[in-house]
């Protein structure tokens, strides 16, 4: 079942209200697994040189990711919310 919308409010207002990147870590650190983190930052990882416009294949390699795994952060990357592409451009990566 879908959170509420007010829960998902709570959340998006919770991480914009992160100013530091130790707050993000406290928080990420707080909120989420190790692995989960792990696994955020690997994929963070993957859209940064998908952007960049590294082979697909060298990524997989590079990162020991499958290709299907890279195909759909390539996905996101082109067709999800922009969230991706407003980030890369404001962090200037």
């Amino acid at each position: 079942m879908p959170a509420p919308q007010e829960y998902l409010r709570d959340l998006y207002m919770l991480f914009a209200a992160v100013e530091t990147t130790h707050e993000a870590k406290i928080l990420l650190e707080d909120i989420l697994t190790p692995q989960e983190v792990d696994s955020l930052a690997e994929r963070w990882q993957l859209i940064q040189k998908l952007h960049a416009g590294e082979p697909q294949r060298n990524i997989a390699k590079e990162l020991g990711v499958s290709i299907s795994k890279i195909t759909r952060g390539s996905r996101m990357l082109q067709y999800g919310s922009g969230g991706f592409v407003h980030f890369l451009k404001k962090l200037n990566t």
